[in-house]
Protein backbone atom coordinates (compact mmCIF):
# COMPACT_ATOMS: atom_id res chain seq x y z
CA UNK A 1 0.00 0.00 0.00
CA UNK A 2 0.82 3.36 -0.91
CA UNK A 3 2.39 5.78 1.93
CA UNK A 4 -0.04 8.90 2.65
CA UNK A 5 1.39 12.02 3.98
CA UNK A 6 -0.70 15.05 5.42
CA UNK A 7 -0.23 18.18 7.26
CA UNK A 8 -3.38 19.21 9.42
CA UNK A 9 -1.46 22.38 10.87
CA UNK A 10 2.06 23.41 10.72
CA UNK A 11 2.54 26.62 12.78
CA UNK A 12 2.60 28.67 15.97
CA UNK A 13 -0.62 27.71 15.97
CA UNK A 14 -1.12 24.26 16.01
CA UNK A 15 1.05 21.53 14.65
CA UNK A 16 -0.37 18.04 13.14
CA UNK A 17 0.66 15.37 10.38
CA UNK A 18 -0.50 12.22 9.43
CA UNK A 19 1.42 9.74 7.89
CA UNK A 20 -0.31 6.54 7.03
CA UNK A 21 -1.84 3.81 4.33
CA UNK A 22 -5.39 3.30 3.08
CA UNK A 23 -6.17 1.36 6.23
CA UNK A 24 -4.33 2.62 9.20
CA UNK A 25 -1.93 5.57 10.26
CA UNK A 26 -0.50 7.66 12.72
CA UNK A 27 0.13 11.06 14.07
CA UNK A 28 3.04 13.60 14.70
CA UNK A 29 2.00 16.10 16.94
CA UNK A 30 -1.50 16.70 18.14
CA UNK A 31 -1.44 20.68 18.79
CA UNK A 32 -5.04 21.24 17.23
CA UNK A 33 -8.17 20.87 18.48
CA UNK A 34 -9.99 17.63 17.94
CA UNK A 35 -12.67 18.77 16.01
CA UNK A 36 -10.44 19.89 13.66
CA UNK A 37 -8.45 17.02 13.67
CA UNK A 38 -11.44 14.96 13.26
CA UNK A 39 -12.73 16.99 10.08
CA UNK A 40 -9.45 17.41 8.35
CA UNK A 41 -8.91 13.50 8.11
CA UNK A 42 -12.67 12.61 7.63
CA UNK A 43 -12.11 15.17 4.42
CA UNK A 44 -9.51 13.08 3.44
CA UNK A 45 -11.09 9.50 3.80
CA UNK A 46 -9.13 8.79 7.28
CA UNK A 47 -11.47 7.81 10.04
CA UNK A 48 -10.64 8.44 13.96
CA UNK A 49 -10.48 4.57 14.51
CA UNK A 50 -7.80 4.20 11.56
CA UNK A 51 -5.25 6.12 13.94
CA UNK A 52 -3.15 3.33 15.68
CA UNK A 53 -0.86 6.16 17.59
CA UNK A 54 -0.11 9.83 18.39
CA UNK A 55 4.00 10.61 18.41
CA UNK A 56 4.31 14.19 20.44
CA UNK A 57 8.14 15.50 19.76
CA UNK A 58 7.31 18.00 22.95
CA UNK A 59 5.41 19.55 25.49
CA UNK A 60 4.55 22.84 24.17
CA UNK A 61 1.06 23.64 23.72
CA UNK A 62 1.04 24.45 20.08
CA UNK A 63 2.24 20.38 19.70
CA UNK A 64 -0.07 19.23 22.69
CA UNK A 65 -3.59 20.97 22.51
CA UNK A 66 -5.52 17.72 21.11
CA UNK A 67 -3.29 15.17 22.42
CA UNK A 68 -5.86 14.36 25.96
CA UNK A 69 -8.91 13.84 23.68
CA UNK A 70 -6.96 11.54 21.38
CA UNK A 71 -5.66 9.94 24.28
CA UNK A 72 -8.03 9.15 26.85
CA UNK A 73 -11.41 9.76 24.70
CA UNK A 74 -10.43 7.58 21.80
CA UNK A 75 -8.05 5.21 23.41
CA UNK A 76 -5.35 6.10 21.02
CA UNK A 77 -2.01 5.08 22.29
CA UNK A 78 0.31 8.62 22.84
CA UNK A 79 4.26 8.17 22.27
CA UNK A 80 6.58 10.33 23.73
CA UNK A 81 9.79 10.59 26.29
CA UNK A 82 9.39 10.25 30.22
CA UNK A 83 10.24 13.80 29.92
CA UNK A 84 7.65 14.98 27.76
CA UNK A 85 5.19 13.55 29.61
CA UNK A 86 5.95 14.85 32.27
CA UNK A 87 5.32 18.45 30.68
CA UNK A 88 2.01 17.53 29.13
CA UNK A 89 0.87 16.81 32.64
CA UNK A 90 1.39 19.96 33.41
CA UNK A 91 0.64 22.06 30.74
CA UNK A 92 -2.65 24.02 31.88
CA UNK A 93 -4.11 23.91 28.15
CA UNK A 94 -4.10 20.39 28.46
CA UNK A 95 -7.79 19.53 29.01
CA UNK A 96 -6.81 16.13 31.49
CA UNK A 97 -3.78 14.05 32.12
CA UNK A 98 -2.98 10.55 30.17
CA UNK A 99 -3.71 7.53 32.13
CA UNK A 100 -4.36 4.34 30.36
CA UNK A 101 -3.01 5.60 26.74
CA UNK A 102 0.29 6.93 28.04
CA UNK A 103 3.38 4.91 26.40
CA UNK A 104 6.89 6.19 27.35
CA UNK A 105 9.47 5.84 24.80
CA UNK A 106 13.32 5.74 24.76
CA UNK A 107 15.13 7.75 21.99
CA UNK A 108 16.92 5.64 20.07
CA UNK A 109 14.57 2.76 20.71
CA UNK A 110 12.35 2.18 17.42
CA UNK A 111 8.60 1.28 18.05
CA UNK A 112 6.91 -1.27 16.17
CA UNK A 113 3.03 0.45 14.90
CA UNK A 114 2.10 -2.48 12.43
CA UNK A 115 4.32 -1.67 9.49
CA UNK A 116 5.98 1.41 10.69
CA UNK A 117 8.96 1.49 12.69
CA UNK A 118 9.02 4.89 14.91
CA UNK A 119 12.39 6.03 15.86
CA UNK A 120 12.84 9.27 18.10
CA UNK A 121 15.98 11.33 18.14
CA UNK A 122 17.46 13.82 20.24
CA UNK A 123 16.58 17.50 19.18
CA UNK A 124 18.04 20.91 20.97
CA UNK A 125 14.89 23.07 21.47
CA UNK A 126 14.16 25.18 24.75
CA UNK A 127 11.72 22.69 26.53
CA UNK A 128 12.63 19.96 29.28
CA UNK A 129 13.14 17.40 26.30
CA UNK A 130 12.20 17.46 22.62
CA UNK A 131 12.52 14.73 19.83
CA UNK A 132 12.29 14.31 15.84
CA UNK A 133 11.02 11.06 14.89
CA UNK A 134 12.34 8.86 11.60
CA UNK A 135 9.78 6.63 10.41
CA UNK A 136 10.26 3.59 8.21
CA UNK A 137 7.47 2.07 6.17
CA UNK A 138 8.47 -0.42 3.59
CA UNK A 139 11.28 1.27 1.22
CA UNK A 140 10.18 4.49 2.76
CA UNK A 141 12.15 6.67 5.15
CA UNK A 142 10.27 9.84 6.50
CA UNK A 143 11.61 12.27 8.63
CA UNK A 144 10.02 14.87 11.22
CA UNK A 145 12.40 17.63 12.45
CA UNK A 146 10.59 20.29 14.16
CA UNK A 147 11.58 23.16 16.63
CA UNK A 148 14.56 22.51 15.92
CA UNK A 149 17.75 25.16 17.49
CA UNK A 150 20.11 23.70 15.28
CA UNK A 151 20.78 21.30 12.92
CA UNK A 152 23.74 18.81 14.87
CA UNK A 153 25.01 15.92 14.54
CA UNK A 154 22.46 13.81 15.77
CA UNK A 155 19.56 16.06 13.59
CA UNK A 156 21.55 16.08 10.66
CA UNK A 157 22.08 11.93 11.01
CA UNK A 158 18.49 11.45 10.74
CA UNK A 159 18.09 14.23 8.05
CA UNK A 160 20.75 12.69 5.80
CA UNK A 161 18.16 9.33 5.69
CA UNK A 162 15.09 11.00 4.61
CA UNK A 163 13.35 10.20 1.49
CA UNK A 164 10.75 12.03 2.89
CA UNK A 165 11.67 14.97 4.61
CA UNK A 166 9.48 17.36 7.22
CA UNK A 167 12.06 20.27 8.50
CA UNK A 168 11.36 23.41 9.96
CA UNK A 169 11.95 26.89 8.49
CA UNK A 170 10.75 28.86 10.60
CA UNK A 171 11.92 32.74 10.04
CA UNK A 172 13.80 34.87 8.23
CA UNK A 173 16.39 36.72 9.67
CA UNK A 174 16.07 40.10 8.08
CA UNK A 175 12.16 39.87 9.03
CA UNK A 176 12.87 38.80 12.58
CA UNK A 177 15.47 41.22 13.46
CA UNK A 178 14.03 44.36 11.99
CA UNK A 179 10.55 43.29 13.01
CA UNK A 180 8.52 44.51 16.38
CA UNK A 181 9.47 41.31 18.68
CA UNK A 182 10.83 42.46 21.70
CA UNK A 183 14.84 41.89 22.01
CA UNK A 184 14.58 38.98 24.38
CA UNK A 185 12.39 36.86 22.26
CA UNK A 186 14.46 37.83 18.85
CA UNK A 187 17.08 36.01 20.96
CA UNK A 188 15.65 33.24 22.14
CA UNK A 189 14.03 32.16 18.78
CA UNK A 190 17.76 32.93 17.30
CA UNK A 191 20.06 31.52 20.12
CA UNK A 192 20.34 27.87 19.32
CA UNK A 193 17.79 26.14 21.37
CA UNK A 194 15.01 27.91 19.74
CA UNK A 195 14.12 27.55 15.88
CA UNK A 196 15.54 27.39 12.48
CA UNK A 197 15.78 29.83 10.17
CA UNK A 198 14.91 29.68 6.23
CA UNK A 199 18.76 30.04 5.51
CA UNK A 200 20.30 27.09 8.14
CA UNK A 201 17.69 24.58 6.50
CA UNK A 202 18.83 25.73 2.92
CA UNK A 203 22.18 25.94 3.33
CA UNK A 204 22.16 22.79 4.83
CA UNK A 205 19.67 21.17 2.99
CA UNK A 206 21.83 22.26 -0.67
CA UNK A 207 24.92 21.12 1.12
CA UNK A 208 24.17 17.84 2.48
CA UNK A 209 21.61 16.59 -0.73
CA UNK A 210 21.15 13.19 -1.47
CA UNK A 211 19.49 11.68 -4.62
CA UNK A 212 17.22 9.67 -2.45
CA UNK A 213 15.65 12.58 -1.15
CA UNK A 214 12.09 12.84 -2.84
CA UNK A 215 10.49 15.08 -0.94
CA UNK A 216 10.64 18.41 1.06
CA UNK A 217 7.89 19.93 2.97
CA UNK A 218 9.09 23.15 5.12
CA UNK A 219 6.69 23.31 8.28
CA UNK A 220 6.17 25.63 11.11
CA UNK A 221 6.59 28.72 9.56
CA UNK A 222 6.19 31.61 11.66
CA UNK A 223 3.33 33.96 10.83
CA UNK A 224 5.05 37.34 11.81
CA UNK A 225 8.62 36.73 10.87
CA UNK A 226 8.28 34.75 7.51
CA UNK A 227 6.02 33.41 4.63
CA UNK A 228 6.16 30.50 2.20
CA UNK A 229 6.58 32.16 -0.83
CA UNK A 230 10.25 33.40 0.94
CA UNK A 231 10.89 30.19 2.47
CA UNK A 232 10.51 28.52 -0.55
CA UNK A 233 12.68 30.47 -2.31
CA UNK A 234 15.57 30.45 0.29
CA UNK A 235 15.75 26.63 -0.13
CA UNK A 236 15.22 27.07 -4.09
CA UNK A 237 17.86 29.69 -4.43
CA UNK A 238 20.40 27.45 -2.59
CA UNK A 239 19.76 24.78 -4.09
CA UNK A 240 19.84 25.76 -7.65
CA UNK A 241 23.56 26.83 -6.72
CA UNK A 242 24.65 24.08 -5.79
CA UNK A 243 22.96 22.54 -9.53
CA UNK A 244 20.11 20.78 -8.07
CA UNK A 245 16.61 21.08 -9.82
CA UNK A 246 13.38 22.03 -7.59
CA UNK A 247 10.53 20.21 -9.37
CA UNK A 248 12.89 17.72 -11.00
CA UNK A 249 15.67 16.16 -8.48
CA UNK A 250 13.37 16.85 -5.39
CA UNK A 251 9.73 18.10 -4.76
CA UNK A 252 9.66 21.18 -2.44
CA UNK A 253 6.46 22.16 -0.28
CA UNK A 254 6.10 24.98 1.74
CA UNK A 255 3.38 23.98 4.47
CA UNK A 256 0.54 26.41 5.23
CA UNK A 257 0.56 26.80 8.92
CA UNK A 258 -3.63 27.36 9.74
CA UNK A 259 -4.77 25.52 6.15
CA UNK A 260 -4.23 22.01 5.87
CA UNK A 261 -2.07 20.11 2.48
CA UNK A 262 -2.96 18.24 -0.08
CA UNK A 263 -2.44 14.46 0.32
CA UNK A 264 0.52 13.50 -0.82
CA UNK A 265 0.72 10.04 -2.10
CA UNK A 266 4.23 8.57 -1.87
CA UNK A 267 4.63 6.07 -4.19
Amino acid sequence: MALRFLSLGSGSSGNCYYLGTEEYGILLDAGINIRTIKKILKDNQVGLEQIMAVFITHDHTDHIKGVSSLGERHSIPVYATQLVHEGIDHNRYVSYKLHTSRRILEKEQPVIIRDFTVTAFDVPHDTNDCTGYYVQYKQHNCVLATDVGHINEAVGKYIRLANHLIIEANYDEEMLYTGNYPIFLKERISCGSGHLCNTETADFLAANFNSHLKNIWLCHLSGDNNHPELAYRTVETAFKQQGIRVGQDVNLVALERTVPSELYILE
